[in-house]
């Protein structure tokens, strides 16, 4: 007997077609877009000093990769760092031709296998930085001071840069010229009143009391910035004339006790000389 065919579904062949049309379409869009778990950076920021420029940004990666794009105002792209795990980038080399420029940076996110994506990433703009106007000032250091009688001279030694000319670094002086200035802060060691000098130069002659100790350090200031016009002070300094008096002092018994034990050691070996001779025409055989 010849079995008559069953009835048939269709309800539920169409939603077995459905499910495998909405799963080959999510595989298709996840494979085009390439952007599953990538996430867009934020929080850009710019980290400088004396000119030394990183971008700085977040999240940490998991599934994906940066990188960075850095322009001119009005200029091109310029990608570097690429495809990095890292959440910074150093941008120096590409502020350096042009300190006084205006500069933009953007960080886009890639998946992480995706080192020839052709799709299109999201991507984070920086704000704008302008280095010259912006970058923070390094801690300044005292190359030399010295307090003679009323007058104490420091001298402050320039922080040196990465910005080049002509194949050599520039000095802060170098860069910002005039516009850098340095506040002297001093007072007396036996003492917490302090007094303040400026400079446009890198060197300080003021009058002090003579016979005091006294303590100081200096700040680098560009008294034209709207932000970032100080820098962190540099490390404290003291003269004391009470140590350069008891120095003196020492050399002159160090020198007294040198030329005490020279004096003693010749007296000890003339006396010597002397009884050796005594001892030898005394001697018997000198006698006969």
């Amino acid at each position: 007997m010849e079995t008559l065919p069953g009835p048939r579904t269709p309800f539920l062949e169409d939603t077995v077609a459905r499910m495998l049309l909405l799963g080959l379409v999510l595989l298709q869009v996840t494979g085009a877009s390439g952007i599953t778990d990538v996430v867009a950076a934020y929080n850009l920021t710019w980290k400088s000093t004396n000119f030394k420029t990183i971008l700085e940004w977040e999240p940490k990666p998991i599934n994906h990769v940066y990188t960075v794009q850095i322009s001119p105002r009005l200029g091109n792209w310029k990608s570097k760092c690429f495809y990095t795990t890292d959440t910074e980038c150093d941008l120096t080399d590409e502020i350096m031709n042009n300190v006084n420029q205006t500069y933009l940076a953007r960080v886009f996110s890639y998946p992480a296998d995706a080192t020839d994506y052709a799709g299109e990433p999201h991507f984070t703009n920086s704000p704008e930085f302008t280095p010259y106007l912006e970058t923070k000032l390094g801690q300044p250091m005292i190359h030399s001071y010295k307090q003679v009688g009323t007058k104490l001279n420091v001298t402050v030694q320039d922080a040196r840069t990465l910005v080049r000319m002509n194949g050599t670094f520039l000095s802060l002086r170098d860069v910002f010229g005039k516009d850098l200035s340095y506040t002297l802060y001093y007072w007396k060691a036996s003492s917490t009143g302090k007094k303040t000098a400026k400079t446009n130069t890198n060197e300080f002659l003021i009058d002090v009391d003579k016979g005091e100790s006294y303590c100081f350090n200096v700040q680098a200031v560009i008294p034209s910035r709207k932000v970032n016009q100080k820098s962190p002070e540099s490390l404290i300094e003291c003269t004391s004339q009470e140590k350069e008096m008891f120095l003196v002092i020492g050399m002159v018994v160090l020198a007294v006790i040198i030329l005490t034990i020279i004096l003693g050691v010749s007296l000890y070996k003339c006396r010597k000389v002397r009884r050796e001779r005594g001892w030898k025409e005394g001697s018997p055989l000198n006698a006969a």
